[in-house]
This record gives C-alpha cells, sequence and structure tokens, in this order.
C-alpha cells in the first residue's frame, strides 16, 4: 500500500473510526444536542469551536489540494458560525464529515513522490508534514472533545 493510502486512511479513521485508538469524531459527536455543542465550559473551548477549528485546517489541505490558494490563517481558526437549532448542528457536522472524506479521497489519488515535494509555500513545510501534522491535530483536539463531552454529560445527569 502507498503511503498516500495510508495517511488517506488514518484521516478516515480518526474521522469516522477503525484505528487502534478506537476514538474517532464521528462516534464522540454521536448523540450530542446543539445546546450541548456550543456550551463553553469552564473557559474551554466549546465543542462547536473545537469541531470547526479542525475541520477549517482540513478545508484548507483540501483547498490545495483542490489548486486554490492558500487562505487560511490560525486567526480564523474558531471563527465558527453560530448554530441554533438541532438541524444546523447536524448539517455542519454532515459537512466536516463530507470534506473529511473529499480530503481523504484527494490524498490517496496522489504519488507518494509529493509527500516531500513543498506544500503551497516553503514556509508551510512539505505535503507530508501538512498531512501528517493535520491528523496529529484532529487526535489532539478529539481527545479534548471526549473531555468536554464527558463533563457535559456529568453535568446532565446532576
Amino acid at each position: 500500500m502507498s503511503v498516500t493510502k495510508i495517511i488517506a486512511k488514518h484521516l478516515r479513521e480518526v474521522h469516522f473510526g477503525g484505528n487502534w485508538t478506537w476514538s474517532n469524531l464521528k462516534d464522540c459527536l454521536s448523540g450530542l444536542t446543539w445546546q450541548q455543542a456550543i456550551t463553553q465550559q469552564e473557559g474551554f473551548n466549546s465543542i462547536l469551536a473545537l469541531v470547526y477549528h479542525m475541520n477549517y485546517y482540513v478545508k484548507a489541505i483540501l483547498g490545495v489540494l483542490e489548486q486554490n490558494p492558500l487562505t487560511a490563517s490560525d486567526k480564523y481558526s474558531f471563527l465558527h458560525p453560530e448554530i441554533h437549532s438541532q438541524e444546523e448542528w447536524e448539517e455542519f457536522t454532515s459537512k466536516v464529515f463530507e470534506d473529511a472524506e473529499k480530503l481523504a479521497g484527494l490524498i490517496e489519488t496522489l504519488p507518494d513522490s509529493i509527500l516531500e515535494t513543498t506544500f503551497y509555500d516553503e514556509k508551510y513545510g512539505n505535503y507530508g508534514r501538512n498531512f501528517m501534522g493535520n491528523i496529529e491535530h484532529i487526535h489532539y483536539h478529539l481527545g479534548q472533545i471526549v473531555i468536554l463531552k464527558k463533563l457535559l454529560l456529568k453535568e446532565s445527569q446532576v
């Protein structure tokens, strides 16, 4: 299996399941209400903010692979839309998973040789670093979401 196919597989697994950590975004968000998703606890980011932030960088990489200019900026990565209903939350998360699948689909078609080439501009490193860094970033924030969800569920039982 090519390295790009392996990277695409890991991206899918952190979003949809099957990785050896047994933790993935889809299962973690399953059953969350929009009210829970927008709740900010103890000065931490809301689950909505974290999901938006993770997907912000998925979309940035996706844009570059679709031959668009890289316009992402860290200062905008937490500027999530407002959510006012369960339908809006479900539409939002559905789009997150569509973006992840689209990115994985594009990555797996790439030759391994691209991994060491410059990603958009030299200051951003190479494609391999960006692909793997993005997956690591998702795992990092997924851990935060797991903890926030546990806190939310504990509070709702009181």
